[in-house]
């Protein structure tokens, strides 16, 4: 329903589509992100209006959280930086993570509902690799989460940190 509504972005949406098809014929699926456009793809306008009905849901929550708070803190990720040769986690505490965006779904609150976030450093791994936190904040509060993110920045001195010797 959604691209319906909206015919410039069905038509841009109808394009991706057929290129997509015209590329799949020249080659295989060769990744699992092609997979997941697929999927998205396949979706039929019922399922997209469903999504969109939770999407908008949990924008209306989020506002209400943000008269009780002035910012949300959340990780950056789900887990600490892993090896380069690897192309993402294969399963956090069992879990199996079955795309490249699952293992980072702890930014999908802030994205999904276009709310200002700003990542800022808070530790060091036992790897001696970073961490970082999202500040987020209401909708239109972009300068508010930024002049939290320097006072943290001015508290912290976050630059003059190093992670320890290994």
């Amino acid at each position: 329903m959604a691209c319906l509504d909206h015919p410039a972005r069905h038509a841009k949406f109808q394009c991706q589509a057929e290129a997509l098809q015209r590329s799949r014929t020249a080659r295989a699926i060769e990744t699992r992100d092609d997979l997941e456009i697929e999927q998205g793809l396949g979706l039929s306008a019922d399922a997209v209006y469903a999504a969109s009905k939770i999407r908008s849901r949990w924008y209306a929550h989020a506002a209400r959280l943000f008269d009780r708070f002035d910012v949300v803190v959340l990780p950056c990720a789900q887990v600490w930086p892993f090896p380069v040769e690897w192309r993402w986690p294969e399963a956090i505490n069992g879990l199996p993570m079955d795309t490249y965006h699952r293992w980072m779904e702890v930014v999908i609150p802030a994205s999904l509902i276009g709310l200002p976030a700003l990542s800022v450093p808070v530790g060091f791994g036992p790897q001696g690799l970073p961490m970082g936190m999202q500040i987020i904040g209401r909708n239109g509060a972009d300068a508010r989460v930024l002049a939290i993110g320097q006072a943290y920045h001015l508290a912290t001195d976050w630059p003059a940190k190093r992670p320890p010797l290994l």
